[in-house]
């Protein structure tokens, strides 16, 4: 059997401990090969291996047959190998078109030349129907688009083996859908993709063959034709996981959060969120909807105090609170599940323990006249550890920067909770996250709800939407077009709604 990639025997380790214990991965050429495994499992610890990010401390690695040795990205990069990351690097004060040519750039007498780039990476958009615009900034594009350029970049450098981690954790269901067809589409063009992920159903549908990890370890390989999902999961979590969430009916009470026609302006100048009125009451879980980049991120940085916003008003348990402090906001009730938790929900070079109290450590428990009772934080730290299952190298220590995507969240969402908050606003809360995890957090937030607090939870995943929400509420071109009853509504009723082709008479209720 011809192996374009062979990783035999492969163990990484960080001080004690093992990301990578002894797994050996082959990858046949021409084909979609999963790599599937819980929140640090090791699989992103093994394809930095094979991208040549970390060295490892045994094991050989083969492309086509051959040896070789993989020293960094240029190394990896020479042998073929592209990689889209999770967390994407790409440089945000660059442009689209800077970011794909970055490290491959064209120059004539030191000046660049942009020409035939441009040309090119046109080509390719047109190619897979990646709708970019070249000269747009990286900061100003949704996450969505800022995959497209990760993935562009790599068919910019003509690599045959493309590594893609986490690639749908971040994509609406339309955009899942377009890259599967992608991904088919490279594969008939010759190339290999190893396709990280959690979700069972994009496996079923795109992928021939799939490896498990569990803890650093290989578990196995296995036909993805023949396996089943509930089998697939069983190996991965090494038990029985529950895909459908048991909820009892919710019980709405007095309204804990109102919004009062908000408006904010975007950059460039047209209204993100337009005229925007709803309210989450106790014991509800409602819902946001909508296909990325329709608002959803702006009206929650209107609520939670990270965006000013340009008009409207704000009411927590009837108390105006449309222009205090984030500070002030947090104290009054509010928690704040952020949908980039690298940017906003953590403090990356902190540890765990240090996270665990950012919105807490001057409170009388975790400090006496202005200095900190380390003592205290290191206890409520492996407090909320055992609690929550975050999972780290070295526990409260743990650089959080080193965490698994998973536990990084596990940490914002022990924190958030933890505190007791009248309403928890979690956008994204179960991004790139595997199965038990999403299990986990799932029902975290139904066990809020029925403790009598509001979730306002913000979605892309339709499944997550329609099995959560006790409302939901569907926002397109910065409104409310919708205000549904998830047993009375279609995933394809949904889908209308969200694309803008549908409205509902009664919305903004």
């Amino acid at each position: 059997m011809e192996y374009v990639i062979e990783m035999n025997h492969i163990t990484k380790q960080f001080g004690e401990f093992k990301a990578n214990d002894d797994i050996t991965l082959r990858v046949r050429k021409g084909e979609i090969h999963a790599l599937l495994g819980e929140n640090g499992a090791g699989k992103s610890t093994l394809m930095s291996v094979l991208f040549g990010l970390y060295q490892p401390e045994k094991g050989q690695i083969k492309i086509n047959g051959k040896e070789v040795k993989i020293n960094n990205p240029n190394d990896a990069n020479a042998l073929g190998i592209g990689m889209v990351h999770q967390h994407f690097k790409l440089v945000h004060n660059f442009t689209v078109l800077e970011s794909i040519v970055l490290g491959r750039e064209t120059t004539k007498g030191g000046v660049l030349k942009m020409e035939n780039a441009r040309k090119k990476i046109m080509e390719l958009s047109e190619r897979y129907k990646f709708k970019i615009d070249p000269d747009a900034y990286i900061s100003d594009i949704t996450v969505g688009m800022q995959q497209r350029v990760e993935i562009l970049k790599m068919l910019y450098c003509d690599n045959d083996i493309l590594i893609f981690d986490e690639p749908t954790a971040v994509l609406t269901p339309q955009e899942i859908h377009e890259l599967m067809k992608v991904m088919k589409q490279l594969v008939e063009e010759g190339k290999s993709i190893i396709f990280i992920t959690h979700k069972l159903n994009e496996i079923k549908e795109v992928a021939d063959r799939c490896s498990v990890l569990r803890k650093g370890k290989y578990i196995g390989t296995i036909e993805v034709a023949d396996t089943s999902k509930e089998e697939m999961s069983e190996m991965m979590v090494g038990r029985k996981v529950n895909f459908i969430i048991d909820k009892k009916e919710s019980e709405p009470g007095d309204a804990i959060l109102e919004v009062k026609n908000m408006t904010i302006r975007a950059k460039h100048g047209k209204d993100a969120v337009k005229d925007v009125s709803f309210t989450v009451r106790k014991g509800e879980i409602v819902t946001i909807a909508g296909i990325d980049g329709n608002g959803q991120s702006e009206l929650v940085y209107g609520i939670t105090g990270m965006m000013p916003i340009d008009a409207g008003q704000i009411f927590l348990k009837g108390k105006d609170i449309t222009h205090e402090s984030i500070r002030k906001k947090c104290l009054d009730g509010l928690a704040h599940i952020p949908e980039d938790r690298h940017k906003d929900g953590l403090v990356l070079d902190y540890n765990l323990q240090e996270n665990l109290v950012l919105q807490t450590y001057f409170t009388e428990r975790f400090q006496k006249h202005g200095f900190l009772k380390f003592d205290a934080i290191r206890k409520y730290a492996e407090e909320l550890i055992k609690k929550f299952d975050i999972r780290s190298g070295q526990g409260a220590d743990s650089i959080v920067r080193g965490m698994s995507g998973g536990n990084q969240q596990k940490a914002i969402i022990a924190r958030e909770l933890d505190r007791n908050p009248e309403i928890v606003i979690a956008v994204q809360p179960v991004r790139g996250l595997d199965v038990g995890a999403i299990e986990y957090i799932h029902r975290q937030l139904i066990a809020q709800r029925d403790a009598g607090k509001a979730v306002l939870l913000v979605s892309l995943e339709l499944d997550e939407v329609m099995n959560v929400s006790d409302r939901i509420l569907v926002m397109y071109e910065g409104e409310i077009v919708a205000d549904v009853n998830p047993k009375e509504v279609t995933t394809e009723e949904l889908g209308l709604y969200m694309a803008g082709a549908k409205r509902s008479v009664n919305h903004g209720v």
